[in-house]
């Protein structure tokens, strides 16, 4: 539970703060983009000799700030460096592609780093990969600032159904991702060694094993009954098999949603992506096995990897180019709320009742139903909308980017 609330912390300064900065200066997502690069740099220097010391924890803590303010002015920058609106997808599954597949890499330097030296080692080879990346992003283009305040015409597309209903289901994406999270993690954790007294009769048996010793041997009755029973738990591979399953449909959605955009819009992308999240779910309900826990696991994050490209470009396509910032800020912090509350369902509960596999799915299921009939009637209201107000912001071109007809 601290764990999770911390995770909240670092959007406490960057929704308030950063991401209106980054709207109002000058060059400010370009900037932006550096000094949370440059930075992350310096603490990857100072943690070099502060890996065996307190300093280490706030000194991570502001490297998780760096990264949410990084991840927010990059994506208000996208739309600047892609000119024909069709391609946001394409740009944005490419750097997630990217983004993925370094993280992988960089994770096992690290691991051999740390394996043949120390972990300072590893510390310093983030510094020089940090201090490469600063050097790229001087590459980036010139951002013209936002005004100091909002005008009610950018309120107004803000405030647009298709984008507050697209954001609705984006947060039930992530509250689903951190829910499953969870509830895999704790319904696959091992146990403690020893007999299983789960099965019928078992615990019968370990007590008449226990109290027969207990008379026959020098050994207490309590120390032999700490010997005897256990609660085994789920082998390892169990859990890594879920893991691999996780990931690798995270990177298939990346991988799909290009694709899917040549033929259709933003919407019914993340209308598919949460369908495809709900179904797994309803499946995972059925199997109640193994198998199960896979089909949930990666239909969740294949559908959470989707729904997330397709609701960047669906914001950097509506939305006002000079607020990006703001906007993505204010977004990404409802989502980590979206996932914190999801991923404490199942910390908080089992504290109280049960909470089985099987259950959770059943909740995953009908959270993601509900947000797929919810998204689906707001965007066929909207459409319908559009043919009375053909003018309305969030269905016409983008005021400043040339409209270009799909290929």
């Amino acid at each position: 539970m601290l764990y999770l609330a911390l995770t909240m912390a670092p959007f406490a300064v960057v929704t308030p703060l950063i991401g209106p900065v980054i709207d109002r200066l000058a060059n400010g997502r370009r900037f932006m983009i550096i000094i949370t690069v440059f930075g992350r740099a310096v603490i990857a220097f100072l943690m070099i000799n502060h890996i065996d010391t307190l300093w280490l924890f706030p000194e991570a803590f502001a490297l998780l700030i760096l990264q949410k303010s990084y991840a927010v002015a990059k994506s208000s920058v996208v739309p600047h460096c892609v000119p024909v609106e069709s391609d946001l997808i394409k740009a944005n599954s490419r750097l997630a592609l990217l983004s993925a597949v370094m993280s992988l890499i960089g994770a096992g330097i690290g691991a051999a780093l740390v394996w043949i030296a120390s972990p300072s080692l590893a510390a310093a080879g983030a510094m020089i990969g940090y201090g490469f990346a600063a050097v790229v992003t001087l590459r980036l283009p010139r951002i013209a600032p936002a005004p100091e305040k909002i005008s009610s015409t950018e309120r107004a597309t803000l405030r647009a159904v298709t984008i507050l209903s697209a954001s609705t289901a984006m947060a039930l994406l992530r509250g689903a991702v951190g829910f499953v999270t969870f509830l895999l993690a704790f319904e696959l954790r091992g146990g403690t060694e020893g007999l299983n007294v789960d099965a019928d009769g078992a615990a019968l048996g370990a007590a008449t094993a226990v109290g027969r010793t207990a008379t026959t041997t020098s050994i207490e009755a309590n120390e032999y009954l700490d010997f005897v029973v256990g609660n085994p738990g789920a082998p390892p591979w169990h859990f890594g098999l879920v893991v691999a399953a996780a990931g690798l449909f995270a990177f298939l959605g990346v991988r799909v949603a290009p694709v899917l955009r040549r033929f259709i819009r933003e919407e019914p992308i993340l209308t598919g992506s949460l369908s495809v999240g709900c179904v797994s779910a309803l499946c995972a309900v059925l199997s109640g096995d193994l198998l199960g826990l896979c089909l949930l696991a990666g239909g969740v994050s294949f559908s959470a990897a989707i729904g997330k490209l397709a609701f960047d470009s669906l914001v950097q396509r509506d939305a006002p180019d000079a607020n990006h910032g703001r906007s993505f800020a204010k977004f990404e912090a409802r989502f980590q709320v979206a996932w914190v509350v999801g991923a404490f369902i199942p910390v908080a509960v089992p504290v109280l009742v049960p909470l089985p596999a099987r259950l959770g799915a059943f909740i995953v299921a009908a959270a993601l139903g509900f947000g797929v009939f919810s998204f689906f009637v707001a965007y066929r209201a909207q459409l319908r909308s559009a043919k009375i107000n053909p003018n309305l912001p969030q269905l016409t071109p983008h005021p400043t980017r040339p409209h270009q007809p799909d290929p």
